[in-house]
């Protein structure tokens, strides 16, 4: 199964991918991730990304492309794959499609969470790590930036009827539950 993972920051995406795509015998690909490993390894593309994550900056979307389609040649992503923060442009969903035009994505799950029980979660999860820069405020504009540049991409699955929500608010287990059905339908 070819899938994406989207959701507000603190709706459970990174917890929920990992169950998810163990369950499904399938890798779970973070930009995050593979952008540490392309600069860890000291890549090409790792040293050209570094260069705008050192500076605060975006890593651009032709490096991330890049990155993202090397990281989809792997074996491991022959029987399927979750893609969790990626796409995140209407031109990543077009450079996506065109990475995967024999084997098209299958599903798009977007976690729907309440933004006051989100950003209740995340000031508290900022205060156990000492990040005082993320304050009610700062939370509350990421919530909201996440909301302007998710829709139009929730549009455009929607559209391909590829788009499915999933409550991401309650215990771990019953997200994880609710997750899992719809992807079995």
């Amino acid at each position: 199964m070819r899938l994406i993972l989207m959701g507000p920051p603190g709706a459970g995406k990174g917890t929920q991918a990992i169950f998810v795509a163990e369950k499904l015998g399938i890798p779970h690909i973070s930009t995050g991730d593979i952008f540490r490993a392309n600069v860890g390894a000291g890549t090409p593309l790792g040293l050209e990304a570094k260069r705008f994550m050192d500076a605060g900056e975006y890593v651009p979307d032709d490096v991330t492309n890049a990155m993202v389609r090397d990281r989809l040649t792997h074996a491991d992503c022959t029987p399927g794959f979750l893609l969790d923060g990626y796409p995140r442009t209407l031109d990543q969903v077009g450079e996506l499609d065109s990475m995967l035009t024999s084997t098209p994505i299958e599903k798009v799950v977007e976690l729907t969470v309440d933004v006051d029980e989100v950003v209740g979660r995340l000031v508290k999860r900022a205060l156990e790590q000492g990040r005082a820069d993320d304050n009610e405020d700062v939370i509350r504009r990421r919530l909201e930036v996440y909301a302007e540049q998710t829709a139009p991409l929730t549009a455009v699955y929607g559209q391909r009827g590829l788009l499915v929500q999933v409550d991401g608010m309650g215990e771990v287990a019953d997200v994880t539950a609710r997750l899992l059905a719809v992807l079995s339908e």
